[in-house]
C-alpha cells in the first residue's frame, strides 16, 4: 500500500455529483487521515437538538447555533465536541488537531476549560472512512478538498457554509457556489 499524505485539517466539499444523501453539499472537516483510514465531521448539519437537551453543563460555552450537529453518518449516539483555542498552550481537557482546532474532553468539567474555550461545538456522530476508501472518492470526483479556516467550526450561518467556502476559492470552485439546488429547474 502506498503511503498516505495527510488531509487532516483541510475540508472535503461535497461535489454536485456527490449522490450520497448524507453527504449532499456537505462541508467535512478531517479531523484525521492516514493509511488506516479518515475521520472527520461535517460541519453543516445542525440538527433541532439543543446542547442543553443532551449535555446541559456545556450548553452555555456552545456557540451560535447552539444546537447539536449531526457529524456524520457513524455513531450518531456518540457526540464530539471540538473547539477552537488560538494560542500554543490548551487547558487540560482539550487535545490539539491541528492549529487552533483541538477536541474536548466531555467528561471534563466545562468550568475547566470555558475560560479558554474561542467556541465550542457539539457533534453526534461523525463521518468515517476505511482504508483507501477516501482516496478512492476523491479519484472519483466526489470531493473537492480545500484549506479550513478556524471560523469554519464555528460558523453562525451553517447552512451557508457550503457556498461561502466554495466562494472563498481563488480558482473555478469559486464559481460551482452559483451551482442551483434543484440543476432540473433551471
Amino acid at each position: 500500500m502506498t503511503e498516505v499524505s495527510s488531509l487532516a485539517g483541510r475540508l472535503l466539499v461535497a461535489t454536485p455529483a456527490l449522490a450520497d444523501p448524507n453527504f449532499d453539499r456537505a462541508v467535512v472537516l478531517l479531523l484525521d487521515h492516514d493509511d488506516e483510514g479518515s475521520l472527520g465531521v461535517v460541519l453543516n448539519r445542525p440538527t433541532p437538538v439543543g446542547v442543553g437537551d443532551i449535555l446541559e453543563p456545556w450548553a452555555p460555552l456552545a456557540g451560535e447555533p447552539g444546537v447539536v450537529f449531526q457529524g456524520g453518518p457513524v455513531s450518531l449516539d456518540s457526540a464530539l465536541g471540538l473547539a477552537v483555542i488560538p494560542g500554543d498552550e490548551g487547558p487540560l481537557g482539550w487535545r490539539r488537531v491541528f492549529g487552533a482546532i483541538g477536541l474536548v474532553d466531555l467528561e471534563a468539567p466545562p468550568e475547566l476549560l470555558g475560560p479558554a474555550l474561542g467556541s465550542l461545538r457539539i457533534f453526534a456522530g461523525y463521518a468515517g472512512w476505511g482504508p483507501g476508501q477516501l482516496e478512492e472518492e476523491l479519484a472519483d470526483g466526489a470531493w473537492f478538498v480545500v484549506d479550513s479556516e478556524p471560523g469554519d467550526v464555528s460558523s453562525p450561518r451553517p447552512e451557508s457554509l457550503w457556498r461561502a467556502v466554495l466562494r472563498r476559492q481563488r480558482s473555478e470552485l469559486a464559481m460551482i457556489a452559483t451551482y442551483p439546488d434543484d440543476p432540473s429547474l433551471n
